[in-house]
């Protein structure tokens, strides 16, 4: 069986194999390492991975003659153990110390890893995708993933097999550490007190779509005063629904909040770093408002700047402008919004996929923060969910993907900017043009041969009016 290694033009590394069944890509990104278990992601391939990124981190910052540690976290899918285990022998093989969190969410080794004071931190998760996946997510000590640079050294030190192997009284030591979604709760709790949320005592539902969620989202919403009605609690890692919390896969969450008489419903992913909401009514309001709902919170008590990706929706904008703050925009990518709220000390920051940084916790995208951020609002301001999202407002927003080439991808761009001169372009991932009335968004998948199309306007006929206009060039350009 022979292996191939190739980088695309999105700069991922892509390797797959000759075999007499479909050959599946195990992608090597930024964030780090994904694939199919029992397919392309092997234990073996985990141990070199936490080789790899082990030795990186001893050239960085074990010069000093300091051992470096590493959290290790996984979410609840089967084979979370075994990759753990498998990357935490890597990780002690090259001399680096693994302190093992057990089942814990993506933001919550976040945390962890700087309480600790650790050079960096692993996440075993795939995130939302299906339960055959699996990944292994790097996390440097500032609490983001590599900058493309330092991932690219990683990426390198992993196909070279150039680890730094020590002899056996220098491995280093697998120290387990139970405490994780205790600091975390702790954190949030002293971002978002709940002296004024605990009186309410709201009636939340929680969907947790049996992932590493629930454990930690109850214990912080018991802490404020809510009656938690849990639905797909058990961390068995065998997903109830499809696990991305979109529309399509909370039918019966949104009607379960309906027969509670709820005051929300909240949905995490596998992981744990995005939420989606229901309203009172038992209505999917969509994950771009958990965002608008979070920087409403921060901005009724705070001003300055936000930042948010190229594909989120305007209300952030409108949000902060109503405050005297900015939105500063950023490609698409958790950590180009992490960074980008380092680097401006921003209050608030996240992606429309219903993921919500606050700094405060931590650089990382939090649905425990986003739901302590949407209780605290519905207190201070006595309204409900529908009635805050009315306050809000909103936009009409299309997406759409179609497949197409890299040469035909930067046609589609160029023959879309010409197409609109008069609008304001952001081109640092793909191009996005801004009218007075709405938005477009191309741009190349970082995951998939294909360009992705969205589109918001403040009415239906703008909306249509723009994708008509890119349709025609599309068609144009593919034919």
């Amino acid at each position: 069986m022979r292996q191939h290694c190739f980088v695309a033009s999105d700069g991922r590394w892509y390797v797959a194999w000759d075999t007499d069944i479909m050959a599946q890509e195990l992608i090597i990104s930024v964030s780090g390492m994904r694939g199919i278990i029992g397919e392309n992601l092997t234990p073996a391939l985990a141990a070199e991975y936490g080789c790899a990124f082990g030795s990186f981190l001893s050239d960085r910052v074990g010069a000093d003659g300091r051992r470096p540690s590493v959290c290790v976290g996984r979410d609840s899918r089967g084979s979370g153990p075994m990759l753990a285990s498998a990357v935490m022998a890597g990780l002690c093989s090259v001399g680096v110390d693994a302190i093992d969190l057990g089942l814990v969410t993506t933001p919550g080794v976040g945390v962890m890893l700087r309480h600790l004071g650790c050079a960096g931190g692993i996440m075993i998760t795939a995130s939302h995708n299906p339960l055959p996946y699996n990944g292994i997510k790097l996390i440097l000590d500032n609490g983001v993933a590599p900058p493309p640079q330092t991932a690219a050294q990683i990426r390198q030190c992993f196909f070279d097999k150039q680890f730094r192997f020590v002899t056996s009284p220098q491995c280093g030591r697998v120290v387990a550490n139970p405490e994780t979604d205790r600091i975390h709760v702790e954190k949030v709790l002293a971002a978002v007190p709940s002296q004024q949320i605990a009186p309410r005592r709201y009636r939340i539902v929680l969907d947790s779509v049996n992932g590493a969620g629930a454990p930690v989202a109850k214990k912080l919403l018991a802490e404020f005063g809510c009656e938690v009605v849990a639905m797909n609690d058990e961390p068995t890692g065998l997903f109830a629904h499809e696990p991305e919390p979109i529309a399509a896969n909370l039918g019966g969450f949104c009607e379960r909040v309906r027969q509670a008489g709820a005051d929300a419903g909240f949905a995490q992913d596998p992981d744990a770093d995005r939420l989606a909401i229901v309203d009172e009514n038992g209505l999917y309001i969509g994950e771009e408002y958990t965002l608008a709902l979070a920087a409403k919170c921060v901005y009724s008590g705070r001003s300055g700047t936000a930042a948010a990706n190229l594909s989120t929706s305007r209300m952030i904008d409108d949000v902060a402008a109503s405050a005297g703050g900015r939105v500063i925009r950023t490609p698409v990518g958790e950590a180009n919004v992490a960074n980008a709220m380092l680097e401006n000390d921003c209050v608030i920051g996240g992606e429309g996929n219903g993921g919500v940084i606050d700094l405060r916790v931590g650089p990382i995208r939090d649905s425990l923060v986003a739901m302590a951020l949407v209780l605290q609002l519905m207190v201070e301001t006595g309204q409900t969910i529908s009635q805050l999202v009315r306050q809000i407002g909103g936009y009409v927003m299309v997406k759409d993907k179609f497949a197409a080439d890299a040469s035909q991808a930067e046609r589609i761009i160029d023959l879309t900017r010409q197409r609109f001169p008069d609008a304001v372009p952001n081109d640092s991932d793909g191009c996005r043009l801004d009218f007075d009335d709405g938005w477009l968004h191309l741009r190349t998948s970082n995951t998939e041969p294909v360009m992705r199309l969205i589109v918001e306007a403040s009415n239906e006929a703008a909306v249509r009016r723009y994708v008509k206009a890119v349709s025609a060039i599309r068609e144009a350009v593919l034919r």
